[in-house]
């Protein structure tokens, strides 16, 4: 677990990774259809090296509480052009939503946020579901939610699980990190990242005693929105940082807030459970679109971060952006 015990006069500046060095910035890939608006890209390559790329579509006259559906579209480069396949997860009594996208031998894996809005109005809890190929079909999990709003956590009551992201860990264990809420802080929702526990794919999934595994909701910030992977003996989450944690921990002052430009960091674990090695992975809008925005047509935010692996190595990084027209 993250301890946050941080004193007021230490500061830990956080370094740029490699990774964020390496970054060539890149240009928008799947622009959303006319009346809508696109959400969260879940990359991953087939056995013949087609790219497939799983996002969430929600109509501009709807909200993605109640109207996203999960978009298959596939290309045969990370630039495109991009062809819609059709909808892997679309329903009128449930909104899909946050897609991630995985492969355990010769099985699919996709998870997602799941609320059934007109029996739980606005509560977001964790599906997965499988697949022998990634045109289909799609089984969802019987125990869906496998993750459900509800239950304890470090004596308060969970009310919010979402953002989930699917490790095939290497103890034959199958892990799901996800963004949790809990009504320990009162009003005020702060973020926090949680683990949930599995023998099989399908659940039933177990949230870890020690949840949450990282949070700053003691100090007023909060992260969101992970994507954690298991690279050469290690673990690795990247999060975007919401409410200024870079800041926090680095002592300097933040600029913007919640819902503005915020910068991504990356965790490294060795066991998956206590994380630490925090580094700047995504630094402004001019290492993503290779130079600044400004006025109305700027980004306001992004995040949902996703990386195409050819060959066990990250080779591209996908980012949501939103506000620009």
């Amino acid at each position: 677990m993250l301890l946050l015990a941080l004193s007021c006069q230490q500061a830990f500046p956080i370094e740029e990774s490699s990774f964020s060095k390496a970054l060539v910035p890149g240009t928008y890939i799947i622009p959303a259809a006319e009346g809508n608006w696109n959400w969260c890209m879940a990359p991953i390559y087939d056995e013949k090296g087609k790219l497939h790329v799983f996002n969430s579509i929600i109509p501009n006259k709807g909200s993605w509480i109640k109207n996203s559906k999960i978009a298959h579209y596939t290309a045969d480069k990370p630039e495109g052009p991009y062809a819609f396949k059709g909808f892997a997860f679309a329903s009128d009594e449930a909104t899909y939503h946050n897609p991630q996208i995985s492969k355990v031998g010769d099985t699919y894996v996709l998870v997602f946020m799941i609320n059934r809005y007109q029996q739980n109005g606005s509560k977001q809890e964790v599906g997965i579901a499988t697949a022998k190929s990634l045109d289909g079909h799609w089984t969802e999990s019987p125990l869906n939610p496998v993750i459900p709003a509800s239950g304890k956590m470090g004596g308060a009551n969970i009310n919010h699980a979402s953002n989930p992201t699917f490790v095939a860990a290497p103890d034959v264990k199958f892990r799901i990190y996800y963004k949790s809420m809990t009504d320990k802080y009162g009003k005020s929702r702060y973020r926090e990242i949680s683990l949930a526990v599995s023998d099989h794919i399908e659940g039933p999934y177990v949230n870890y005693a020690g949840n949450p595994l990282i949070s700053y909701a003691d100090r007023q910030c909060d992260i969101e929105d992970p994507y954690a992977f298991y690279y050469q003996g290690m673990y690795y989450m990247i999060v975007e940082d919401r409410t200024g944690v870079q800041n926090l921990l680095d002592g300097t002052k933040r600029v913007g807030g919640p819902g503005g430009c915020r910068p991504g960091l990356i965790y490294q674990s060795k066991d998956g459970i206590n994380w630490g090695g925090r580094k700047l992975v995504i630094k402004q809008t001019k290492s993503i679109l290779g130079r600044n925005w400004r006025g109305v047509n700027a980004p306001t935010s992004y995040g949902r971060t996703g990386n195409r692996n050819a060959s066990s190595s990250p080779v591209s990084m996908t980012i949501r952006l939103r506000g620009i027209s």
